[in-house]
C-alpha cells in the first residue's frame, strides 16, 4: 500500500515528449474491450454504474496483502525502501541477504515459496471471523504477478512459490460460499520501481549502482532466473538517479521528487509499461473473473487505460451473467465521478451517511507482515476493529480488512486469537451487520458531535484515539427492525435519545426490544426524550452490544409504494443557498425539489423569493421532516410536500428543478425534464445528466460532509444543449 500520495508534479522533460504521446494514442485505440452498454468514458461509467446488492449485504470482508515483500518481515513497501540508503528496510537488507547491487528485490521473490500456506484452513478462519467475501493481492507496486500471468513472466507460477496464488485462493473462497476480489496496485511499478537504479550516496559501497541498473536478461543464463528480464520486473530506466549525489539526505529529496509523486497518468517516456499493465490486468480480469476488483489509484489508473479496464469489466459481468454483478474500488473519486465505481477510504472512514455504498481497507498491523508488530503487541484490537465495522456500517459501509500473513503463508497467534475473538463477536450479532441499512441517521452520542479526527488518506480515522463509551450509539435497520448497537458495553441502564416519544427522528412506535443473543426478558420505556433500556442481568459478548428494536406503524404518513431509490443525505445549507441563487429565480418561478428530504430546498426558496415551492419524497419519514421544517419556517401557505414517486410526476407547471440524486437517475428523469417550457433551469448538488452539457458548473466549499468539503453544482436551461 501506498505510504505517500504526493500531488502530481512534473517529473522530467521526457514525460513530455510529443511522439511517444502520439504512440500511446495509437495504442489505445487498439485496445479490445468486451462488447456492452458500458463505453470507456467517464460518463458511461458514471451513468449506468449501480452496486451489486450483493456487497451490500455483506458489510465485511477479508484481505489476503500477502506478496514476496512478507519474506522479510519487515513490513510495506520493503521492495523501494531496499534500495534506498538510511532507511530501515536497507540497513536489513544489507545485513541480512548483502548488498542491493548483489543481492536485489528479484532475489526475494524467488526466495518466496508459501510453503506452509494452508489456505483451506485459512479461509475457514477468515469465514467465521465473519468474512462473506475474500479478497487477494494480484500485485503489488513491486510488479510481480501472483497468479499464472499470460503477459508477465515475473509471476508466482514461474518465480517463487511455484503456484497460481489467485486461482488457488478463489477456487477455496469460491468453495466455501465466499464472493472472491483481487486486489491491482501495479499501475505505479514503474515510478515506484525507480529506487532499484539507484545507488548508495555514502560509504564503501558509493556510487555502486543496484541490481536493476546492470542486469539484462542474458545476465540470466545458467542461473535460476535463466529466460527472465530483470527489466521487465524493475519497469526499465524510467526515472533513473543521476550521478553526483553524495548525502543520504540529497538522495532521499531526490527520490520524494522524482519517484514518490502519486500521479495516475501514463509513463509517456514508457508507453509499453502501460499496454502491458492493461492486459496483465484484462487477462486476471478474464481469467479469475472476479466479483470484485480493487485498485490503489486515484480514480482510475492510467489514464484511458483505466477506463477501458473498467468498462471491459462491467460489460464482461453483464455477457457473463446477464447483470451487473461486480464491485471496481477506488479512491479520492471527483464528485462528478464518484458513482462510476464504489469509493474506498484507505485508512479512513466516512463522517456521515454516504448515498452511495462505499468501502473501507484497513490492516491490523502493517500490509506487509512486520514481525516489530506483535512483538510489541501493537495490532488493531477486536474491540477496535468490531467499533469500527458497526460505524462503517450504520454509514452505508463495507470493512476490507488486511490480515498480514508471513512469507510462508501462516498468520500469527495474535492474528489467529483476533479472528477468533471476531468469530465469537460475529457469531452473537451478526444479524445487526448483514443484509442491513443506514437509517435516517447513523449514530448519536459523544462521538457523533465530536470533530473527527482525520484520516491518513482521507475521511476520519479509522480507529480513534479516544475509547467509544456505551452512550456512542450507531443504528442499523432492516425491514421494520431497528439495530441498536452500543460501541462499549454497558454497564448502567441505556438512554437512546433518538428513540424518545417525543423525538423528530423516530416516528414510529415501539412494540419489542430484545438483546441479541440473549433470552432475557428486558425492561424499556420509551420517555418523551429518550428510550431507556434497562441495564440487562448478563451481556452475551466481550464488546459491542446490538439491540433488536421492533418498531410499529409510522404514525400520520402513508406506507411507501417503493424503497426509495437513494439514501437520503442534507444538502449542506451553503449548498442550498448557491442552487437557489444559480437557479435565478424569479417571483414568477414555481419551484420543484425532486426527492427534497427534509424540505430545505424548497423552504430556502419560499422564505427567500416568496415563491411557490413544491416538495416530492417517496419515504413518509422524509415527508413528516419536510412537513415540520415548512411548519417551522412559517411558508405553509407557498410550500407544499407531496409523497410521490419522483418518475411518475407531471413537472409541467415547474419552471425550476432542483436535484440530488444519482446520475443514473437524472438520466432517467431526462425524458420529464425535458418537457419543461423553454428557460427552465435544472440545477443538480454534486452529479450531473449524462448526454446534457451544463450552461454551469460552480464548485462549493461547505463544511465537512459525507464527501467531504467540496462540492459541485451543474446547471442547465431547457432546451439543453446535447453533450
Amino acid at each position: 500500500m501506498r505510504k505517500d500520495r504526493v500531488t502530481k508534479v512534473a517529473l522530467t522533460a521526457a514525460i513530455g515528449l510529443a511522439y511517444l504521446a502520439c504512440l500511446s494514442v495509437a495504442q489505445d485505440a487498439q485496445r479490445q474491450i468486451a462488447q456492452g452498454p458500458f463505453r470507456p468514458t467517464w460518463e458511461s461509467l458514471a451513468s449506468q454504474y449501480q452496486c451489486p446488492e450483493w456487497f451490500r449485504d455483506a458489510k465485511f470482508g477479508i484481505w489476503a496483502h500477502w506478496s514476496a515483500q512478507c519474506v522479510p518481515e519487515q513490513g510495506d513497501w520493503y521492495a523501494r525502501n531496499m534500495y534506498i540508503q538510511g532507511t530501515a528496510q536497507y540497513n536489513y537488507h544489507v545485513k541480512n541477504y548483502g548488498h542491493p547491487s548483489k543481492f536485489g528485490f528479484m532475489e526475494i521473490d524467488n526466495l518466496w515459496k508459501a510453503q506452509r500456506w494452508d489456505p483451506e484452513r485459512l479461509i475457514d478462519l477468515y469465514k467465521r471471523a465473519g468474512a462473506r467475501y475474500f479478497v487477494a493481492l494480484a500485485n503489488h507496486h513491486d510488479n510481480f504477478d501472483c497468479y499464472d500471468s499470460k503477459y508477465h513472466k515475473w509471476n508466482s507460477v514461474n518465480v517463487g512459490p511455484k503456484k497460481d496464488i489467485v486461482g488457488i485462493w478463489a477456487k477455496v473462497a469460491r468453495a466455501n460460499g465466499l464472493r472472491f476480489g483481487v486486489s491491482n496496485h501495479s499501475a505505479h511499478a514503474w515510478h515506484w520501481f525507480q529506487t532499484a537504479y539507484g545507488y548508495d550516496a555514502e560509504g564503501p559501497m558509493a556510487g555502486v549502482r543496484y541490481d536493476a541498473y546492470t542486469l539484462t536478461k542474458e545476465d540470466g543464463k545458467g542461473k535460476w532466473w535463466e529466460g527472465l528480464d530483470p527489466q521487465d520486473l524493475y519497469t526499465g530506466r524510467n526515472i533513473v538517479m543521476p550521478d553526483g549525489i553524495t548525502s543520504i539526505k540529497a538522495l532521499r529529496d531526490w527520490h520524494n521528487r522524482y519517484t514518490a509523486p502519486w500521479t495516475e497518468e501514463p509513463p509517456a517516456m514508457n508507453p509499453r509499461f502501460t499496454e502491458v499493465w492493461f492486459l496483465r490486468c484484462q487477462d486476471l480480469v478474464d481469467k479469475y473473473q472476479p466479483d470484485l476488483l480493487y485498485f490503489d489509484d486515484t480514480e482510475l489508473p492510467l489514464g484511458q487505460a483505466g477506463l477501458d479496464i473498467a468498462a471491459h469489466y462491467y460489460n464482461s459481468s453483464i455477457k457473463r451473467t446477464g447483470r451487473l454483478d461486480v464491485v471496481l474500488t477506488a479512491k479520492k473519486m471527483s464528485p462528478a465521478h464518484r458513482a462510476a465505481l464504489v469509493e474506498d477510504i484507505e485508512r479512513g472512514v466516512a463522517t456521515e451517511i454516504r448515498p452511495l455504498p462505499w468501502q473501507t481497507d484497513t490492516c491490523i498491523g502493517s500490509w506487509h507482515y512486520d514481525r516489530n508488530i506483535p512483538a510489541r503487541r501493537g495490532y488493531k484490537t477486536v474491540d477496535q476493529v468490531v467499533d469500527m465495522l458497526i460505524d462503517i456500517v450504520s454509514k452505508n459501509g463495507n470493512l476490507l480488512l488486511s490480515i498480514p500473513m508471513r512469507g510462508d503463508g501462516t498468520i500469527d497467534e495474535q492474528e489467529e486469537a483476533f479472528l477468533e475473538g471476531m468469530a465469537r463477536w460475529i457469531a452473537v450479532n451478526g444479524e445487526g451487520i448483514y443484509g442491513t441499512r443506514p437509517w435516517k441517521v447513523y449514530g448519536e452520542g459523544p462521538s457523533v458531535s465530536e470533530r473527527p479526527e482525520p484520516g491518513q488518506f482521507g475521511g476520519a480515522r479509522d480507529v480513534r484515539s479516544r475509547p467509544y463509551t456505551q452512550d456512542d450509539i450507531r443504528f442499523t435497520t432492516k425491514g421494520d427492525t431497528l439495530y441498536v448497537l452500543c460501541l462499549a458495553v454497558p454497564t448502567r441502564d441505556i438512554r437512546i435519545k433518538s428513540l424518545g416519544s417525543e423525538s423528530p427522528i423516530c416516528i414510529a412506535s415501539i412494540n419489542s426490544v430484545e438483546l441479541l443473543g440473549s433470552d432475557e426478558k428486558l425492561t424499556w420505556t420509551q420517555e418523551p426524550n429518550a428510550l431507556v433500556i434497562g441495564l440487562p442481568s448478563s451481556i452475551p459478548c466481550e464488546h459491542a452490544v446490538a439491540f433488536k428494536i421492533s418498531l410499529g406503524p409510522t404514525a400520520e404518513v402513508i406506507t411507501p409504494a417503493k424503497e426509495p431509490d437513494v439514501i437520503f443525505v442534507p444538502t449542506p445549507q451553503e449548498v442550498v443557498d448557491k442552487m437557489v441563487e444559480l437557479a435565478e429565480i424569479k417571483p414568477t418561478d414555481v419551484v420543484y425539489d425532486l426527492g427534497c428530504g427534509d424540505g430545505r430546498i424548497v423552504v430556502t426558496a419560499a422564505k427567500r423569493y416568496g415563491v411557490k415551492a413544491v416538495g416530492f419524497d417517496i419515504n413518509p419519514e422524509r415527508v413528516k421532516e419536510a412537513l415540520e421544517n415548512v411548519k417551522a419556517n412559517k411558508v405553509e401557505h407557498l410550500v407544499t410536500i407531496k409523497q410521490a414517486d419522483i418518475f411518475t410526476l407531471d413537472l409541467s407547471e415547474a419552471t425550476v428543478v432542483t436535484l440530488y440524486l444519482l446520475p443514473s437517475l437524472n438520466v432517467k428523469l431526462m425524458p420529464q425534464l425535458a418537457k419543461l417550457r423553454p428557460g427552465s433551469r435544472i440545477v443538480s448538488h454534486d452529479f450531473d445528466m449524462r448526454g446534457a452539457k451544463p450552461v454551469e458548473v460552480v464548485h462549493v466549499t461547505a463544511p465537512a460532509g459525507p464527501y467531504g468539503n467540496d462540492h459541485t453544482i451543474y446547471k442547465w436551461v431547457v432546451p439543453w444543449e446535447p453533450e
